[in-house]
């Protein structure tokens, strides 16, 4: 079954009750029209949204953008956002400090939780869900009758409000495999193999967010050269064929696979859709995104799972989902992975903190590591990593600045970078590290940085090794050697004077390993430390008290860095191309999480990489819930911050890797001719 049959399945069982709902929702309409009590306009505001969506639907055709101007196409668009974009949001019931002034701080930041969900209305109006405005539009009916009193049950308003979040069905899992896994799945495809990109109103086909960068982006593709599209698609497609070469993978079993992009760039998902059919890959196109209309919005929400998150909630998740996914079962053992398009150039965000947002308790937090582990074991079920690969590349938007351009030539000519060369001038600093039983990284200007690595001590030399020479497979452009450090010994600081990670600024980042942990951490974003810890806490650390170091890595890649430092957009690269750009330190799981006991080699001395594990993934011998933390964030140290990476080995002998930003191990000279150049 196809995500188009299923949805279609699902409307005709509830068809005759959404138009119901519909006709009661709209005498409830009336009625509210002309209330200026608090509660009537709240409500009148959700009423109006359920009966636009509805007719909205019903006018959807796959013709729609083509019967409508460009300028109305956009002026609706426009509309469908206007309450969350910056410059409204600030008296919008979607921000839970204006819900709170209004509602009072016991109401308000369940109105504004319960009111965003029927943003969603937009999504189920582009995909045709009937059957889930069905389920909120009678949710919406029974919250009318709780609040149109003046003084409301909050109990029986906050169960009833958030009746559908708390009680997961398997249905909804089966619509989540089958729009990101299912290769038959239209959804996007109908857009890519079919829609004339030479005419902009494409792109509000998706009913998603477009701003200036998905137009420009567009624009600027329909002039870019087809056959450099066509070498690049190749490019990424032999990337992708070439992870499951060098992990010595089986692909002859697999026939699907899902490309993650961003709205705009169709042409080059068009070309790899194809490249990758003559490969005997069929993609899944569902899976696009485009720019946040508002990352204040996403942050200040990000945890009103608060309101439903407990024990009886994950127990029916993992429930459903592995109902659902045993459903699913024959098209997900046959998905070969995923290509990530990962874009950058937005502006850095740096988020105002709220106290009228919702916080997770520390209950809750226990429950959604749970949560994300019983995810972690029902997927690894039927789409293990051992068999499977993946491959993320990136691309700027246009929002990167004039420039847009000149960078975006210059990051394919990255991307595009011999990878075998690459990898024989980095197996050089393989074979120093190899001799390490530490590795000291220690930092200049104003960085403190001072940390030792503990390595791993390496039965057989000669045929074992302890770092990935990692070349451009899985990770687009070429340009690192990476390895799971030993936790205990490993002690020191790591320190950034700023940085961006998951999309958001840190300043003045300190992070103090003990044996391997984070066990003190500051940051300067905020005027008082208390603050600053929770920054860290819930972005960097959630749902943790701490993280292991899970990766320590050495980034090779200076033409990268060279022109983050020509266009000075170090601020706005991600972190797939500022981790080829220094050392880093990756804080949560290993590189080889779920994947430790399959045997992987390096691709210029055929020696099998044994540092797979460290002692907590090691836990997963005896309680895999313990193992891991489903956290994986890289920090990079950028090169004119870096003294020295030596490696120390057992007798107390030192060898140089980097000294004062330069490559020092012998073989490795050519690395530092961009740097010298610039």
């Amino acid at each position: 079954m196809t995500f188009e049959k299923f949805v279609d399945l699902q409307n005709q069982k509830i068809e005759t009750s959404y138009q119901d709902s519909l006709e009661t929702i709209k005498t409830i309409w009336e009625k509210l029209k002309n209330d200026e009590s608090k509660q009537g306009k709240y409500l009148f505001q959700i009423a109006d949204k359920i009966l636009y969506f509805a007719e909205l639907e019903n006018e959807l055709t796959d013709d729609y953008h083509k019967m409508n101007s460009l300028e109305d196409l956009q002026k609706t668009n426009q509309e469908f956002f206007a309450e969350i974009v910056p410059e409204n949001y600030e008296e919008s019931y979607a921000n839970p400090d204006y819900a709170v002034q209004v509602f009072g701080l016991e109401y308000g930041a369940l109105f504004s939780a319960y009111y965003i969900a029927y943003r969603n209305y937009l999504s189920f109006a582009f995909q045709h869900q009937r059957f889930q405005m069905e389920k909120w539009n009678r949710l919406f009916i029974d919250i009318f009758e709780i609040l149109k009193t003046r003084q409301p049950d909050l109990e029986k308003f906050k169960k009833t409000a958030m009746r559908i979040q708390a009680s997961p069905t398997p249905e909804d899992y089966l619509l989540f495999f089958q729009k990101s896994y299912n290769k038959a799945t239209l959804r996007g495809k109908n857009i890519i193999l079919k829609a004339d990109l030479s005419d902009i109103r494409y792109l509000y086909q998706y009913g998603a967010f477009i701003s200036d960068n998905e137009i420009k982006t567009a624009e600027f593709l329909m002039n870019f050269s087809q056959e450099k599209i066509d070498i690049l698609a190749e490019a990424i497609t032999q990337a992708f064929f070439r992870g499951y070469e060098i992990s010595r993978k089986d692909i002859s079993t697999k026939n699907g696979i899902a490309i993650y992009y961003n709205i705009g760039q169709e042409r080059i998902v068009r070309a790899l859709y194809r490249k990758l059919s003559e490969r005997g890959l069929t993609a899944n196109l569902a899976n696009f995104s485009t720019i946040n209309s508002n990352k204040q919005y996403r942050y200040d929400h990000r945890f009103d799972s608060a309101l439903f998150l407990n024990e009886k909630y994950v127990e029916l998740l993992k429930e459903n989902l592995e109902t659902a996914a045993a459903e699913c079962g024959v098209f997900l053992k046959q998905f070969a992975g995923s290509i990530y398009f990962d874009a950058f150039g937005e502006k850095p965000f740096a988020p105002q903190t709220k106290a009228a947002c919702l916080k997770l308790s520390k209950e809750q937090q226990q429950l959604s590591q749970k949560q994300r582990m019983n995810f972690g074991q029902i997927f690894e079920k039927y789409v293990p990593r051992s068999q499977t690969s993946f491959s993320i590349v990136g691309f700027p938007t246009p929002e990167i600045g004039a420039q847009f351009a000149e960078i975006f030539e210059e990051t394919i000519s990255i991307n595009m970078m011999d990878t075998i060369h690459h990898e024989e001038l980095q197996q050089h600093i393989v074979d120093a590290l190899d001799k390490a039983e530490f590795v000291h990284v220690k930092g200049k200007n104003g960085n403190l940085t001072d940390i030792r690595v503990k390595m791993h001590k390496l039965a057989d030399p000669k045929k074992q090794t302890n770092f990935v020479n990692c070349g451009a497979d899985v990770n687009v452009p070429v340009g690192e050697v990476f390895t799971s450090p030993v936790l205990k010994d490993t002690n020191g600081t790591l320190h950034l004077k700023e940085t961006f990670l998951k999309g958001l600024k840190f300043s003045d980042l300190n992070l103090i390993f003990k044996d391997g942990y984070v066990a003190e951490y500051s940051c300067s974003n905020f005027d008082n430390e208390e603050d600053n810890k929770k920054y860290i806490e819930e972005n960097l650390l959630f749902p943790h008290k701490t993280l292991p170091i899970g990766e320590f890595a050495i980034g090779t890649n200076t033409r990268a860095y060279v022109m983050a430092q020509k266009f000075d957009i170090l601020p706005l690269l991600p972190v797939l191309i500022v981790e080829k750009m220094g050392p880093h330190f990756a804080i949560g799981d290993t590189c080889f999480s779920w994947e430790e006991d399959f045997a992987v080699y390096n691709p210029i001395d055929n020696k099998e990489i044994v540092a797979r594990e460290n002692e907590r993934s090691a836990l997963r011998k005896e309680d895999i819930n313990k193992a891991y933390t489903n956290c994986h964030t890289d920090i990079t140290l950028p090169y004119e911050d870096l003294d020295f990476i030596i490696a120390i080995s057992e007798n107390g002998e030192e060898f140089d890797v980097i000294r004062n930003g330069r490559f020092v191990v012998p073989g490795t000279e050519e690395l530092n001719i961009p740097l010298d150049e610039a």
